[in-house]
């Protein structure tokens, strides 16, 4: 395949107006900021700007001193950004708040089945029992990994690949490889069945950060790695050949053309080498397109629950500006930006 051939000073100059904007955002302790620090951490680590840790911090020691909400699987998402920030300062704050997120999901959060985690979120409303969403492989599953790895806490660890297989085993259907965004486990169904694009990019962006931390002759590696393979063949012939992002139910070319999902998804292309460069390729224009000169990135699908059918998915709004559409955005800069680094054999 031919190399990617993009503007470094570009990407970089949407790097930081993304990063700008998204502190002038206001962020409760949960998963927008969750997702959208964690796009920060990625952009620190890709560019090595001190500005962008040094952001981060400030955000993160002014929430510290109000001590942890109620928790909820969603907002342990706030862990991404603790360990990042571990990691680059050795501050032992960062991970002791870190490990009280990963106990409260050894000892509080609901589960079914085999240990499966049950979506929950910062609400007294909404309840979703022995409801597993694909979300949570992002907010969850990928931060046990990481906690596990980082402590060598051999149970945060083996808990993050039981998330993974659980819902690989509930959401990735067998016909189509690709995942559904929830399994109500009570009623045994997928609910509305549809296959959301913000969905599969959180399938593809956290198993492929998974297959980085964990040892290829651990039998989870080829099970992570064949359910990815295969997401990402079928998602690959997905992509809208003219703007070369993804609609929001993949499978439906009349439903629009979504951000943050894509972004997703073109980040677990890029690290699959040159294999998929012909597709991300064809998204570079248009990601940097969809991002405003003042840091905005545009075309990211509101909140969405598990809606009722595919119009409701067709029907959430795609105007305002979002922490996962900033997050993604720039989780998929930085791995753009880490692939051209890299020399393939």
């Amino acid at each position: 395949m031919p190399a990617l051939v993009f503007d470094e000073n570009s990407v970089l100059e949407a790097i930081d107006a993304v990063v700008s904007k998204t502190f002038q955002m206001d962020f409760n302790w949960d998963w927008p900021a969750g997702v959208a620090f964690y796009g920060v951490a990625e952009a620190y680590e890709a560019t090595g700007k001190a500005e962008y840790l040094d952001l981060l911090k400030s955000w993160m020691d002014e929430r510290l001193e109000d001590g942890l909400p109620k928790l909820s699987v969603n907002g342990v998402s706030m862990g991404h950004a603790l360990l990042s920030l571990y990691t680059a300062t050795n501050e032992q704050k960062y991970l002791d708040t870190a490990l009280q997120l990963a106990e409260f999901l050894q000892q509080d959060a609901e589960r079914f089945g085999d240990g499966i985690l049950q979506h929950t979120v910062n609400s007294t409303t909404y309840i979703f029992h022995e409801q597993a969403w694909v979300d949570t492989m992002m907010m969850a599953g990928l931060f046990l990994l990481r906690i596990g790895k980082l402590t060598g806490n051999i149970d945060y660890f083996n808990d993050g690949l039981r998330q993974y297989h659980g819902h690989e085993d509930v959401l990735q259907d067998p016909l189509t490889d690709l995942y559904y965004h929830g399994w109500d486990n009570i009623e045994r169904s997928h609910m509305s069945g549809v296959f959301w694009a913000r969905g599969n990019g959180w399938a593809a962006l956290t198993m492929a950060k998974a297959l980085e931390l964990i040892e290829v002759t651990h039998p989870s590696f080829m099970i992570i790695d064949g359910s990815l393979r295969d997401q990402l063949s079928a998602l690959a012939r997905l992509q809208d050949e003219n703007s070369g992002l993804w609609h929001t139910v993949l499978t439906d070319s009349s439903s629009y053309l979504e951000v943050s999902g894509s972004c997703g998804i073109l980040a677990a292309l890029l690290t699959r080498g040159s294999l998929y460069n012909k597709y991300t390729q064809k998204a570079i224009p248009s990601i940097l397109e969809r991002i405003t000169e003042e840091g905005k990135v545009m075309n990211v699908s509101a909140g969405t629950a598990v809606m009722d059918d595919t119009a409701g998915y067709k029907a959430v709004p795609f105007k305002r500006i979002h922490g996962w559409g900033q997050g993604l955005s720039l989780v998929y800069l930085s791995q753009l930006l880490k692939s051209s680094k890299r020399v393939y054999a």
